[in-house]
């Protein structure tokens, strides 16, 4: 059994938490893409874990985390985050983790290129993280990067590899006043430095083919954690307001290394509002008390960063058309507890789009003004163990997003805990 866990709107669904029940029966579970500038948070047994890198599975020693080959990894950033949740009690072993030799590295000279794109980009940012992920994505494409295999290699390599980076980058950084590499030993200092992260990572690095390729033999329950989600994919998404990756179904199988056809199931992650971080068209966003209202209750304040996310009502037509690009099987909703408190919720079940009325996202997204239906909240989901015991009102909000999107919803969120989800 091969499941895919994508989400379905700008990040920040909770596909962690979804991820991390799934996990409980499986054999091994693959993050796909993306880097250290995601973030999922897992509350279990009270307990809260902030992941960036590593699988939400990572809590679980029986299962084996694997950091896929279409992940943008700084080995700094891993071993801190590594060390952070041995220090939680998490046992981390060669083990229950692997590491792709395949998955590319993101250096130090990467996050410095991020902040100053950033810069230049003046009234036209996008909001980026500044963890260096799309220049490492751009070394990627530009075929002058390293990888992991790289880091636990010979030195010499390395260091020749490193120096091609550097001289790409060279020219650029200084016309634009920095000076940071203009130092002649500069090549040697980065290959000294990365060499060592190598060391302290190399027992997890390894090739991941013929891992995956035994537990897919041997019929083992296998998980595909996305990063991001379906509106800042590098194509799909509203670019360029988007991230440096793909972020659907059909990049999480690239990603991972598992053949499209072999995919059973794919789970699309929402919440009951949307939510977004950095800039870009939002058509239902609410800049009043009502967006505020739902970043307090839903506590959104990113993972990664801390930053306010912005917040606003369901938008069924974005959820619709995530659905079709991954092929969604069943629905995840997260946060029914938190637009619950409200007493009347608005949900946008289609575009007025230079006059038309459509129903589907087009290219220039910020054009389209959102069309609402009307629905009673005011349910209390505490103690719940059934969609039925939340009450009429609930029910008839979780039927309209299955009859809109034509898929069921299987997982539905009632609080922050592992263990508060309804399963249907």
């Amino acid at each position: 059994m091969i499941t895919a866990i994508v989400g379905t709107q700008w990040g920040d669904e909770g596909k962690g938490r979804i991820c991390h029940y799934e996990a409980q029966n499986a054999s091994m579970v693959i993050r796909c893409a993306g880097g250290n500038n995601a973030g999922h948070t897992v509350v279990y047994e009270g307990e809260k874990y902030a992941l960036h890198l590593l699988p939400s599975s990572i809590i679980n020693p029986y299962v084996l985390s694997v950091i896929g080959t279409g992940t943008v990894i700084d080995p700094k950033a891993l071993i801190e985050e590594i060390e952070s949740l041995r220090k939680k009690g998490v046992a981390i072993t060669s083990d229950n983790l692997v590491i792709s030799n395949r998955a590319h590295v993101i250096m130090d000279i990467h996050i410095i290129l991020d902040k100053v794109m950033e810069t230049i980009r003046e009234n036209e940012k996008i909001g980026t993280t500044g963890k260096g992920i799309g220049p490492a994505y751009s070394d990627k494409a530009s075929r002058i990067n390293i990888r992991m295999c790289d880091l636990v290699g010979d030195y010499e390599s390395l260091k020749k590899k490193i120096s091609l980076i550097v001289k790409t980058h060279k020219a650029f950084l200084e016309s634009v006043g920095c000076m940071t590499y203009h130092n002649k030993n500069v090549v040697k200092k980065l290959a000294d430095e990365y060499y060592e992260y190598g060391k302290k990572l190399a027992e997890f690095v390894k090739d991941t083919k013929p891992i995956i390729y035994k537990c897919k033999k041997e019929g083992g329950n296998i998980i595909m954690e996305g990063a991001q989600s379906t509106f800042l994919d590098i194509d799909q998404g509203s670019y360029p307001d988007v991230t440096s990756s793909s972020c659907i179904a059909s990049g999480c199988c690239s990603g991972a290394g598992i053949g499209i056809t072999q995919v059973n199931e794919v789970i699309g992650v929402m919440k009951a509002y949307t939510s977004r971080v950095g800039e870009g068209p939002f058509p239902t966003e609410q800049k009043n008390e009502i967006g505020n209202r739902i970043r307090f209750l839903g506590n959104e304040y990113g993972t990664t960063t801390g930053r306010p996310r912005r917040c606003g009502w369901l938008d069924l037509v974005m959820i619709s058309d995530a659905v079709e690009l991954n092929g969604c099987t069943a629905l995840a909703l997260n946060h029914l507890d938190t637009i619950g408190k409200f007493d009347e919720i608005k949900v946008c079940c289609g575009y007025n789009y230079h006059g038309e009325f459509i129903q589907y996202v087009p290219v220039d997204h910020e054009n389209c003004k959102p069309c609402y239906e009307t629905l009673k909240g005011g349910w209390n989901t505490e103690g719940a163990t059934t969609l039925e015991e939340i009450g009429e009102d609930a029910v008839k909000f979780v039927k309209l997003i299955e009859e809109y999107t034509e898929t069921p919803v299987v997982y539905i969120g009632i609080g922050p805990d592992a263990s508060q989800i309804i399963i249907r």
